[in-house]
């Protein structure tokens, strides 16, 4: 599914917006402040893809938290980490999907980024309060997109 770029640029700043109100007063973050209006696009059309991109930020979290008892990750270089081994994994599982030969099962995430940003929050604050905040974030973001142009 695509999306028209007034769109697009409607549903980033409104969820830009929403994440700074939701930061401010829960002091959370839903993943990053771009996640939400992104994640909002496909929250109606496409809710699978929502969910495997959870599902890869979960594997991220893992995987770096494993890694993390080997090697020192901190600050700029934990982001790095994180971020590469999204990016890796939404590429593996891409990869694994299309040898399958049930061409039906198609496994798609949100971009390559939104994973990983939703993995560094998991990190910093904790799977549960990610996952509300992401959730309640994005929720409202869908809201008022559909109220400002009267589709999400």
């Amino acid at each position: 599914m695509s999306f028209d770029v007034q769109t697009i640029r409607i549903a980033i700043a409104v969820g830009i917006a929403v994440s700074m109100l939701w930061h401010e007063k829960k002091n959370l973050s839903p993943g990053g402040v771009i996640v939400p209006g992104v994640i909002a696009l496909y929250i109606f059309t496409k809710p699978l893809l929502i969910l495997y991109t959870i599902i890869v930020a979960l594997g991220t979290y893992l995987l770096v938290k494993y890694i993390s008892n080997y090697v020192i990750l901190f600050g700029r270089r934990r982001f790095s980490v994180v971020m590469l081994m999204s990016f890796v994994l939404v590429w593996v599982m891409e990869h694994l999907s299309g040898l399958t030969s049930n061409r039906d099962i198609e496994f798609r995430v949100i971009g390559f980024i939104i994973p990983g940003l939703i993995a560094n929050e998991m990190e910093r604050q904790g799977i549960p309060q990610t996952i509300s905040a992401l959730s309640v974030t994005t929720i409202a973001t869908a809201i008022i997109i559909f109220f400002l142009i009267g589709k999400v």
